[in-house]
């Protein structure tokens, strides 16, 4: 049984998954819930983990898995099953395409992104990852980059793992992008606009927001799925 605030919290985390690929922050779990501390947080976090509905991985920072769902959501342990999954690449030509595991792609890896200060632009293709179909959400193309840095470390994404994006040119605020600034430099953040003002936000208190001209920056996609990394 769960208190309401544990049940209140597993189900924001379960949205977000859904919704980023990757779970919130401490920060982002402590306003939804109204919370004065992280303190109250990781008490809520203890509780869940202890009855076994989540699993917190060992060494990632902000790394959490649902194991299941109570039956107040609608959901059982046979039924549920984590959109971040583990991660082995396959040399393979360039093109997104069925495998022949039940409901999979193969999705090609563009370079690499930084999560920290921007680098070069999408880079060409180096090889290709298999990710579960239901990790492809919405209409459009997808593609993986591989994560270099530590800035969104807090949304439990680490320097190495890949991240699945499908392409678009626009986001709401809130929403994990690969935003290219200047039409040179490629970096996945946090996107919010206001006044017609762009910022990149970190998930990391050692980055500083990048606020920057509505202009300069292009959303080429948001963030669908992660691939954990050992």
């Amino acid at each position: 049984m769960l208190t309401k605030k544990q049940l209140d919290l597993l189900e924001f985390i379960h949205k977000r998954v859904q919704r980023d690929g990757v779970p919130p922050s401490f920060d982002e779990m402590k306003e939804a819930l109204d919370l004065r501390s992280k303190s109250g947080i990781h008490r809520l976090i203890t509780a869940l983990e202890e009855r076994g509905f989540i699993r917190r991985l060992a060494h990632r920072a902000r790394a959490i898995e649902i194991v299941k769902l109570p039956d107040a959501m609608g959901g059982d342990a046979q039924a549920f099953t984590p959109r971040v999954i583990e991660g082995g690449a396959v040399e393979r030509p360039h093109r997104a395409r069925p495998v022949e595991s039940v409901d999979a792609m193969e999705l090609p890896v563009m370079g690499r992104i930084a999560a920290g200060v921007p680098i070069e632009a999408i880079e060409q293709v180096s090889h290709h990852v298999a990710v579960p179909g239901a990790m492809l959400s919405g209409s459009g193309q997808h593609y993986a980059l591989e994560v270099r840095g530590d800035s969104m470390i807090e949304a439990g994404i680490n320097d190495g793992d890949v991240v699945v994006i499908r392409e678009t040119s626009t986001a709401d605020n809130g929403d994990i992008v690969v935003a290219l600034v200047q039409d040179q430099e490629a970096t996945l953040k946090r996107f919010y606009r206001r006044n017609g003002m762009i910022e990149l936000v970190a998930a990391n208190p050692d980055y500083e927001t990048r606020v920057l001209p509505d202009h300069m920056v292009r959303v080429q996609g948001r963030l669908v799925g992660l691939i954990r990394t050992y």
